[in-house]
C-alpha cells in the first residue's frame, strides 16, 4: 500500500498493527524505516499518541556515529530483540552524540507493543522479530532538504555519508520489500 503521510496513513497502520501477532516473545514489535529525512520520527511520534500503551525505542540512540548504521541495525537485533523474543529484558547503550563516545546502559521496560524508529529498524537480522514493518519514503532531495533544514547546514558532509550507507543497508536487505505498508511523505 502507498499513501501520504496523512491521517488515512495513520489509520493504515493501526489497521495492521492491531491485526497483527507478536513474533517477538509476547511483544508485537513494528519497524518505522526508510531513509533519512523521510519523516519516520513525526509518523512514530503521531502513531505513538494513537497507541498509549506502546513503549518507543529510536535508532538514533543505537547508532555508534555516522559511520555506525551496521552497529546499529545489528546492537537492535542483539541487544534489545534476541532477548525480548526469549523472553528476557532488553537492553541497549546509548550513544552521545554530543561526546561521540557510548554513554550508559538502558533498560527497556517490558512491553506489549515497541514502536523501533530509525533507518535500519527493520532490516536483518531483527526482522524475523517484527509483527509490523512500516516503510517512509520521499524524494532524495525533498529528504536532504528537511534534513538539512533540521540539522543545518554544516551537517551536509555527514548526511551525504549517511546516505550512502542507508543505499548500501537497504539495497543489500531489500527491507522495503518486505513492507507491510509502504508511505510516500513527498510533497
Amino acid at each position: 500500500m502507498h499513501f501520504a503521510a496523512t491521517d488515512e496513513a495513520i489509520a493504515s497502520a493501526l489497521m495492521i498493527i492491531n491485526s497483527a501477532r507478536p513474533r517477538c516473545g509476547t511483544t508485537k514489535v513494528v519497524a518505522v524505516d526508510g531513509p533519512s529525512g523521510a519523516g519516520k520520527t513525526d509518523f512514530a511520534t503521531a502513531l505513538a499518541q494513537q497507541l498509549p500503551s506502546a513503549q518507543t525505542l529510536h535508532m538514533d540512540d543505537l547508532y555508534p556515529g555516522w559511520d555506525g548504521l551496521a552497529q546499529g541495525v545489528a546492537d537492535v537485533h542483539e541487544q534489545v530483540l534476541a532477548p525480548l523474543g526469549r523472553g528476557e529484558q532488553g537492553t541497549y547503550r546509548r550513544w552521545d552524540w554530543e561526546h561521540d563516545r557510548y554513554g550508559q546502559w538502558r533498560a527497556l521496560p517490558s512491553t506489549d507493543l515497541l514502536l523501533i524508529e530509525g533507518v535500519g529498524s527493520g532490516a536483518k537480522p531483527g526482522w524475523r522479530f517484527l509483527s509490523t514493518l512500516i516503510w517512509l519514503e520521499a524524494d532524495r532531495e525533498e529528504r536532504f532538504r528537511r534534513g538539512i533544514e533540521r540539522d543545518g547546514e554544516s551537517y551536509l558532509s555527514h548526511w551525504r555519508r549517511w546516505a550512502a550507507h542507508e543505499d548500501s543497508l537497504f539495497a543489500g536487505d531489500g527491507t522495503r520489500s518486505r513492507a507491510d505498508l509502504i508511505i510516500n511523505t513527498s510533497r
